[in-house]
């Protein structure tokens, strides 16, 4: 193959540019903004608007472009290269409802391989990670490196995501609001290489070449890089469940002093049986958090339906008052928020709460918010709390011979495998967008790079906080 540089469009035509560009000066980078917004929308709506936590835009536009100055600025003083990074950005109407809505996304506009200096040949880079390796603005007719599209109606329509709209602020005090600054950063990321070009439903290589990504991405089962795998086995590999990893050193070493040890449920008693041993959970958002000292007791299962389920929605009868009392109680997922189930077991003198999953989905955190909450609450899969139902059926009114322990794994680093490689979001079902692109939901402090923006996060992309950054640099940054 000749040394031409290939390259492949990545985005839909150019559009043309309005308004005005706006740089960051002084930076290891420079990161362009180029609004591609009309007139009167997006970055250029008018609507007035009143500073919010340090934002001193006079119009809704203004706030927005303010905002996202501020992230950009954030990626500009972490990334080096002598070719300044152009992002086309645009606030649109996307796709939403009254219950969740689609925040924003953000990619390569174009990609590249075989260009001068490409550390490895037939692959596919990002555009602005290939011009900052080849020194040289790869980008075609003065085109972005990356687009960027965020939900203009959030918040601000009955029909997507009433009272959940945009916070616009810089100093992460968003409450109930969605953090525009962390969303921003987030699609950056994306934009700058925290993306895969391979098609994850078909496991087909883009224009049959891998990209940098397949190079790293490892599945746990076999020890396979999904560069040497075939078609299929990329398919099946992206809805393992918990089985894809990370395989670059520079997020290897950073996760030791980023990543909390691993949360457990450890499960021991007369009555355990095949039940007994370590179990992965979701730790809570909520309450106290799991440490070195366990919080340990008989566990009891609820019952508070016809059905034999327990959902802990209203106050417990005294029977199952009684039974939780000074025990840690099992219940199931449902009709209510998770901080409520919470609430009502501490009231009855619960020590620690175990919700089983409703559905088949792999084991995720339990998300909400009261400082009420003083006991600790973990969810397990369905598979595993219908084993321990049954493990506890034949039970006395206050004891079940089946002993709970909710705390951390020492040994174990949260969201990562045996050998502490940083597991990717690999979920049983397909997720176009989310799947193999993003850091599992079960990292421990939630990351940047998760599929869901997270309210604890903070602005950060760098260790010690954050794994976003030491990823780029595995791919080359």
């Amino acid at each position: 193959m000749s040394n031409k540089p290939t390259f492949l469009r990545r985005a839909a035509a150019a559009l043309a540019l309005a308004c005005c560009t706006i740089g960051a000066a002084h930076a290891a980078a420079t990161i362009t903004i180029v609004n591609i917004n009309q007139p009167g929308v997006g970055f250029n709506d008018r609507t007035p608007a009143q500073p919010v936590g340090g934002n001193n835009g006079r119009t809704l536009g203004e706030q927005r472009l303010i905002a996202f100055q501020h992230a950009a600025d954030i990626w500009a003083r972490t990334l080096t290269s002598p070719v300044p990074i152009r992002v086309e950005a645009v606030f649109e109407p996307l796709v939403c409802s009254a219950d969740g809505a689609v925040l924003g996304s953000a990619g390569a506009i174009e990609i590249f391989r075989d260009f001068p200096k490409a550390p490895k040949a037939n692959t596919w880079y990002p555009g602005a990670l290939a011009s900052k390796l080849t020194g040289t603005d790869m980008a075609s007719q003065g085109r972005g490196h990356i687009r960027a599209r965020f939900n203009s109606r959030l918040g601000l329509f009955p029909d997507c995501l009433p009272g959940s709209g945009f916070y616009l602020g810089l100093d992460r005090k968003a409450g109930e609001q969605i953090d525009l600054v962390a969303v921003l950063l987030h699609e950056l990321g994306h934009g700058l290489g925290f993306q895969n070009f391979t098609d994850e439903g078909t496991g087909e290589f883009f224009d049959g070449k891998p990209s940098i990504w397949d190079h790293f991405l490892v599945d746990i089962r076999n020890n396979k890089a999904w560069v040497n795998m075939k078609n299929d086995e990329r398919r099946l590999s992206a809805i393992g469940g918990a089985t894809l990893s990370w395989n670059g050193e520079r997020v290897y070493k950073a996760a030791a002093g980023i990543l909390a040890p691993e949360p457990q449920l450890l499960i021991s008693g007369m009555a355990a049986g095949a039940t007994g041993g370590k179990h992965r959970v979701g730790d809570a958002s909520f309450g106290p958090q799991l440490g070195q000292n366990a919080v340990t007791g008989e566990l009891m299962p609820l019952i508070d339906q016809a059905s034999g389920g327990g959902l802990a929605c209203t106050p417990l009868s005294p029977a199952n008052a009684m039974a939780v009392r000074g025990n840690i109680a099992l219940v199931d997922r449902g009709a209510c928020a998770f901080v409520t189930k919470a609430r009502i077991l501490q009231n009855a003198g619960a020590r620690g709460m175990v919700v089983v999953e409703n559905t088949d989905d792999p084991v995720s955190p339990l998300g909400g918010s009261d400082p009420a909450v003083r006991i600790p609450a973990v969810r397990i899969d369905k598979a595993t709390g219908e084993r321990l139902k049954t493990a506890m059926y034949r039970r006395s009114r206050t004891s079940s011979g089946v002993v709970a322990s909710l705390g951390v794994d020492p040994d174990k680093l949260a969201g990562t495998d045996w050998v502490r490689r940083v597991r990717m979001y690999s979920p049983e079902e397909y997720s176009p967008g989310s799947s193999v692109s993003h850091y599992s939901v079960d990292t421990k402090p939630n990351q940047l790079m998760e599929p869901s923006i997270n309210p604890d996060l903070t602005h950060d992309v760098l260790p010690p906080h954050d794994l976003t950054f030491p990823l780029l640099q595995d791919i080359g940054w």
